[in-house]
């Protein structure tokens, strides 16, 4: 079993990232609901080593913020203005005085490897005694990346970038993706003896291991069989290939503890989320954030669940929801719209073309269709008729609707908050409510009608509706007439 005292972990998070022309830093970007460095602080804590180095530099304030917020606890140290890896390195060297273990060194953009691959790495480190071993792939194409050039006993003889390679060293298809375990004292010896005169005018780590080499101190390489999982994000198109590849991991492990995904292609699972043995997922479905889905419960097609709480045996149809909870056997959708603070109670019912904000919605309660429901209460036995709006917003401030327990509406109801409806109380069809009703009252707000006979052929004569009336009223007076 693999010490993990004497084993520290450094993340260089201090690149720019320049090729993801973007304004945030590219260790920031995400992918299955975490940024790339995320991933990496993840699997640097499931190895449990002594300590965990991140090195920033470039937006260091929020790289160094969103390391803390993910990863509190770890070292941030901070890198000068001579670029490389190499300086990144000696700048958490400097946290680590003190260290004589072996250190594992990260890239913070390559967020796919597990734990289970450095673990094995670390192993084969050790048993092989050597200053460091790197971890390398085969590549189909290797554009981008270091190439592990080898001598004539297959043992690496160095490592050279993409724009210091010759022709015939940018053929090589074995690639270093930037994962190595040092002895600590070797590479502070070494790493001070390399300097940056190269194609970039950068401080390589890579230099490090032709230094080792020719000291005789040992260099070993571990070929991962997983070349994927190692790759880097370097632009757009990796980001969302990593994206891709990521999810199919996480689809395949829910599907494997029980979670029905009928189309994997189609649905996306966040792996901050959490599902329950015999949930269904439909296709065009995206489980984000915190999300957690209880058992039986069914999710899909077409829906969007963000930092969402999901009872057993709900049923979510072509929904966008955030920051909501739905109880146990709960129906919502199809086209409902749940934005923060929406409570959905045990066996309620939020309906067709149906929005609902900071309110919650009690037990057995309905909200069939085309319903805004803002700052609202709903008790238990409710059902509102379409059209419900609770008006929450008088162009200053928002105040809360309180509607009690088995209250029946009329449809095409306005609320007028701030307002009050008893227990039991009742509403007529088009009714606006701006004042309390009593429990058990029947609210009315209806005028008497009016009907002033001859308007549209008086006021609107030519038009096809002026004609359709006279031919009306001839055909009335025939038939009075006889």
């Amino acid at each position: 079993m693999t010490s993990t005292t004497d084993l520290a972990v450094v993340v260089l998070a201090a690149g720019q990232g320049t090729r993801m022309r973007s304004r945030t830093p590219k260790i920031l970007h995400t992918v299955g609901g975490r940024p790339l460095v995320g991933h990496v602080l993840d699997t640097a804590a499931a190895l449990d080593p002594a300590r965990i180095v991140v090195v920033v530099r470039h937006e260091r304030e929020r790289v160094a913020e969103t390391v803390a917020e993910l990863a509190p606890g770890v070292v941030i140290v901070d890198q000068d203005e001579v670029p490389g890896t190499g300086r990144a390195v000696e700048a958490a060297l400097g946290a680590l005085e003190d260290f004589t273990g072996d250190v594992l060194v990260l890239s913070g953009d390559v967020p796919l490897l597990q734990a289970h691959t450095l673990t094995d790495l670390v192993a084969a480190h050790r048993a092989g005694g050597t200053a460091v071993t790197l971890l390398t792939a085969h590549v189909d194409d290797p554009q981008g990346y270091g190439r592990i050039i080898r001598d004539d006993t297959d043992g690496v003889r160095r490592i050279v970038e993409q724009k210091d390679a010759t022709a015939d060293e940018a053929a090589v298809r074995e690639i270093n993706v930037g994962v190595y375990v040092f002895q600590v004292s070797p590479l502070r010896d070494h790493l001070a003896r390399v300097g940056t005169a190269n194609a970039q005018g950068e401080k390589y780590l890579t230099d490090v291991v032709a230094l080792l080499r020719d000291a005789q101190l040992g260099v070993a390489a571990s070929v991962t069989p997983d070349a994927g999982a190692a790759l880097g994000v370097n632009d757009r198109i990796q980001l969302s290939e990593a994206g891709r590849t990521l999810n199919e991991r996480t689809v395949r492990h829910w599907q494997r503890e029980g979670v029905t995904v009928v189309d994997p292609a189609t649905t996306w699972i966040d792996v901050t989320a959490v599902l329950a043995p015999d949930v269904t997922i439909l296709p065009n479905t995206h489980v984000r954030g915190a999300t957690v889905v209880a058992a039986g419960a069914t999710i899909g097609p077409d829906t969007s669940l963000v930092d969402c709480e999901v009872g057993e045996d709900a049923t979510i149809t072509r929904t966008d929801a955030t920051l909501a909870v739905v109880a146990a056997g709960a129906t919502v959708g199809p086209f409902a719209y749940l934005r923060p603070n929406a409570r959905v109670g045990v066996g309620g019912k939020v309906g067709t073309f149906v929005e609902v904000k900071n309110s919650s919605i009690g037990e057995g309660s309905k909200v069939p269709h085309l319903s805004y429901i803002g700052d609202t209460e709903i008790g238990r036995g409710v059902n509102l008729g379409a059209g419900a709006i609770t008006a929450n917003y008088d162009d200053i401030a928002k105040h809360r609707t309180v509607i009690g327990d088995e209250v029946h509406s009329g449809s095409h109801n306005v609320f007028v908050a701030p307002v009050t409806i008893g227990d039991g109380a009742k509403t007529g069809a088009g009714a606006v409510i701006r004042k309390d009703v009593p429990a058990g009252a029947l609210a009315l707000s209806v005028a008497p009608q009016r009907n002033i006979e001859g308007w549209v052929e008086k006021n609107r004569p030519g038009t096809a509706a002026a004609d359709a009336a006279a031919r009306a009223r001839d055909e009335q007076e025939a038939r009075d007439g006889s």
